[in-house]
């Protein structure tokens, strides 16, 4: 396969020439913006004709500014230090031997994903810089978005030199496809899925190559009794409301029964006016009366990705936390509290917050330029994926004629 011959190449060329790269594709989709966006409308034409979700269809969108937002991500990753060459430890041993720890590229990267087109130009500028090749597969619904900015930045990256078969796509939409490339372990080296709960699931179970799961987001906002509650108003409205159909928007909401007579009422008043659908514990229609459908058990797992909240009452900073651990998923989770030391130490998730929208979840709001995905594996690749997430090391030892006894 060329992306594995590519990945071999690609981890030779120099800094300077993939930084080079990386802003003459940032220039490219701005040059190119009328076609992507054009192709864009093909997408939403048929994504409108399937009668798919308001958050969805947002997802899929590419105006102005995201085309913008995408050559943006691709000058802040040019700016990023190289990883690649970087010495992690060095190690001298009595023998005189010395022993470095280098970064090196992973190789070859199968990415699958679904309906956000601007994640194929995230992952092409993140796997070019830390030197691994790329497959894009990503979802029927965004096709024709996803091929024109590949065939954009494709043509950009071999003009100022990256090695053919770098980047690549996968034009099929066939399912099965997928299925067949998860079994060539000789020729990839990592499988990066993002998308929904059964494909993540389907695609570790049929892998025969690792696996870094992007999972779903089932977020939380905890409002303690020692919350500024204004400020809490505003993190948990931003959490949910400022863009639902993403996998770091708040999906549930807890709030200790301390202050819950205070804080839900007007709390809940804001997100109806704002076209939340509040589903809630039995605590929480009391107070809040018929406005709130009841939550059964299912709700408390899911990720909603719309304009819909699950809200309990709970009885303080612990019940809180077994709520979390229950029935996250590990993504990020967030307290409003004056101190936070017990939820920090407790909530394993990939991202804790105090007194902060878990909306900041994001590979360009790390600093990292963009990201390759969330992801809520306990491996050495956890949370926003940038530069350093995509990349291996080695052990480059030096001596002068030493033997083992």
């Amino acid at each position: 396969m060329a992306s594995k011959a590519a990945s071999r190449s690609l981890a030779l060329v120099d800094t300077h020439t993939k930084n080079k790269a990386l802003q003459g594709m940032a220039g490219a989709l701005i040059e190119k913006k009328a076609l992507i966006m054009k192709a864009n409308l093909k997408d939403l034409k048929f994504a409108k004709s399937k009668k798919l979700s308001s958050a969805l269809i947002d997802r899929l969108t590419l105006s102005s500014a995201r085309v913008d937002a995408m050559a943006r991500s691709l000058n802040e990753i040019a700016g990023l230090k190289d990883p690649i060459g970087d010495v992690i430890e060095t190690i001298r041993r009595p023998n005189g031997l010395l022993i470095k720890k280098v970064r090196v590229p992973i190789g070859s990267i199968l990415v699958i994903y679904e309906s956000r087109p601007n994640v194929t130009s995230d992952c092409i500028g993140l796997c070019l810089k830390s030197g691994n090749s790329v497959i894009l597969r990503g979802g029927r619904e965004a096709i024709n978005s996803n091929i024109a900015i590949f065939e954009v930045l494709n043509a950009e990256a071999k003009r100022c030199g990256i090695p053919d078969g770098a980047i690549s796509i996968v034009r099929d939409t066939d399912r099965s496809i997928v299925w067949d490339l998860l079994k060539v372990s000789a020729l990839i080296d990592l499988v990066i899925p993002r998308g929904g709960e059964s494909l993540i699931r389907e695609v570790t179970a049929r892998s025969r190559i690792p696996v870094i799961k992007h999972y779903k987001g089932v977020c939380h906002t905890y409002v303690d009794a020692s919350a500024d509650l204004d400020m809490a108003g505003e993190i948990c409205f931003n959490a949910k409301v400022q863009r639902p159909g993403v996998c770091n928007a708040m999906e549930t909401l807890l709030v200790s029964e301390d202050i819950a007579k205070d804080f839900l009422p007007w709390m809940i008043d804001r997100f109806r006016h704002a076209g939340v659908q509040i589903r809630g514990c039995p605590k929480t229609r009391k107070i809040a009366g018929s406005v709130v459908r009841k939550a059964v058990e299912s709700d408390w797992y899911k990720e909603y990705l719309d304009l819909i909240l699950s809200v309990r009452v709970v009885r303080g900073v612990d019940e809180a936390i077994t709520h979390i651990m229950k029935y996250g998923s590990y993504h990020s989770d967030a307290i409003d509290k004056f101190r936070a030391a017990k939820f920090l130490a407790r909530v394993d998730s990939a991202c804790v917050y105090v007194n902060a929208s878990t909306r900041f979840t994001d590979g360009s709001e790390f600093g990292k330029g963009a990201e390759i995905g969330v992801s809520t594996d306990k491996i050495h690749a956890r949370g926003p994926m940038g530069l350093e997430e995509l990349t291996s090391y080695k052990y480059v030892i030096y001596g002068n004629g030493q033997v083992r006894r």
